[in-house]
């Protein structure tokens, strides 16, 4: 079997397998808000879009789906549908604290041309991928993927998040619901479990499909994975950072792709 070094198209088509999507689009988490007084029910909107937190292109995929309670439980989603552009689902937000709701996406790829010279494709597990790939292949491409996409929801006074230590991660050093317009919130992003250095990072406010233009900005982390964003205006923003490396699992594949996403809301 021939191994040939990961392309760009490959890459891209890794993720898309992963994420159901083409990476062309956002993919989002939307609670319907961000901050309970007493225990309560948020529901989430959960896509794949054109245009920010508009449902307008495919249902988010929530097989990856992982709801994390402050006290480092784990508690299942309710009322789950999916719809023809979105899938909703509802979380019972009981204890006090802050409550991480994420959709994890790990997995590998293959691409490869059979002996009548046709191009096939499979998607599996980092474990699997190989299997997938019949012994007379050629032209084999192998990539590997990881992607968090989440939001967070706090019910009563915020509680610090545990680092995961496990691909790109927001921790923040103080609370990801308590975020105001006008003023600044520092952030620091880890990968596996270290400061993600000289990453780029850019945050969006939605309702982009009234914008001439996205208007988002670019902040690039510190030397210890940190960075600071002032909020220009209240209202719901998608903070994402993507990046590569060669630290895989699948002896096939030449390189990993990492990527992150956060829906934040930020209060008037």
């Amino acid at each position: 079997m021939k191994i040939s070094v990961l392309s760009t198209t490959a890459t891209a088509l890794a993720l898309t397998a992963v994420l159901g999507t083409a990476q062309a689009h956002n993919a989002w988490l939307l609670p319907s808000t961000t901050v309970f007084s007493k225990a309560d029910v948020v529901s989430i909107d959960a896509a794949v879009s054109n245009d920010l937190f508009v449902a307008n292109h495919a249902p988010l995929r929530l097989d990856g789906l992982l709801i994390t309670a402050p006290d480092g439980s784990t508690i299942k989603p309710e009322s789950e549908a999916k719809l023809k552009q979105r899938t909703v689902f509802d979380v019972a937000v009981a204890q006090p604290g802050t409550y991480r709701i994420a959709v994890i996406n790990s997995g590998a790829f293959a691409s490869w041309k059979d002996k009548a010279g046709a191009q096939k494709r499979a998607r599996g597990t980092a474990e699997t991928i190989a299997k997938e790939v019949p012994a007379d292949a050629t032209d084999v491409i192998i990539s590997q993927s990881s992607g968090r996409i989440e939001t967070f929801v706090t019910v009563g006074k915020p509680s610090l998040l545990k680092p995961i230590g496990q691909g790109l991660e927001l921790i923040s050093t103080g609370s990801p619901t308590d975020l105001v317009k006008g003023e600044k919130t520092s952030f620091t992003l880890n990968l596996d479990g270290e400061p993600a250095k000289d990453l780029e990072v850019t945050v969006t406010a939605g309702n982009t499909q009234y914008r001439d233009k996205l208007q988002e900005t670019k902040i690039k982390t510190d030397a210890k994975g940190q960075f600071t964003v002032t909020w220009p205006t209240a209202g719901m923003y998608w903070l994402d950072a993507s990046t590569k490396d060669n630290k895989t699992t699948v002896p096939q594949a030449k390189e990993r792709r990492l990527s992150y996403a956060a829906t934040l809301e930020v209060m008037p």
